[in-house]
């Protein structure tokens, strides 16, 4: 009788061990889970006038790998797009590609047209909750407009970037050239879009907030 009760509570033992082995393996395999990032954005995104592989975004993806993330990037951005044309393009690129972190860039082009600083913050609170509705987390993407549009415009357009991440709790990067912009040897000829040698600091200022993003479980 004893020796039947011993080999019983074993028994409980050894299905209880292996369960807890499932558990802990099923776990793991959750937190480890190659992850998907989605990057809309413009010009400044999608390597304009800089050798592939040079960008911004193929450096991330470079230092992720560095850094042991299992995760892919989908680098959705095309140069000269604006807010309204990243809004109309989301919801399909969240059906195809069902990222886990979506990196909106855009705006710059809506301020270097003077567009109304509004449309541009609808179009991105928009972008926002159509990610969020998806269970993705958004890192958004500040930028500053040149001085010669005036104060009270760039200083709305920048605020602008602040006061849409505060109301749909996402991280931001307040300014992505932050290093860069003052630097005129680290643009092209055209003055808007940075050398090669400025993807790195880009990268570097992109770097903190997304990497806390991408490693959450």
């Amino acid at each position: 009788m004893l020796a039947f009760l011993k080999n019983a509570v074993l028994g409980r033992l050894t299905v209880g061990a292996a369960l807890g082995v499932f558990t802990l393996a099923a776990t793991a395999n959750a937190y480890s889970a190659p992850k998907t990032v989605l990057v809309v954005g413009d010009s400044l995104s999608a390597e304009y006038g800089i050798a592939r592989g040079a960008g911004w975004v193929a450096l991330l993806e470079q230092k992720m790998k560095a850094e042991k993330i299992d995760a892919k990037i989908v680098n959705a951005s095309i140069s000269g797009e604006t807010t309204s044309g990243g809004r109309a393009r989301l919801p399909a690129l969240l059906g195809q590609h069902k990222p886990d972190v979506v990196v909106i860039e855009l705006g710059a082009n809506d301020g270097l047209r003077g567009l109304p600083v509004p449309s541009a913050e609808a179009n991105l609170r928009a972008m926002i909750a159509a990610a969020q509705a998806q269970k993705a987390r958004v890192l958004l993407v500040g930028m500053r407009m040149p001085p010669n549009y005036g104060r009270a415009y760039t200083e709305r357009f920048f605020g602008m970037f602040k006061t849409v991440s505060t109301s749909t709790k996402s991280p931001l990067v307040p300014f992505m050239l932050e290093g860069v912009a003052d630097k005129p040897a680290l643009f092209q000829q055209d003055r808007l879009h940075p050398t090669a040698q400025a993807h790195p600091i880009i990268l570097n200022n992109i770097w903190p907030t997304f990497s806390k993003m991408v490693k959450q479980p």
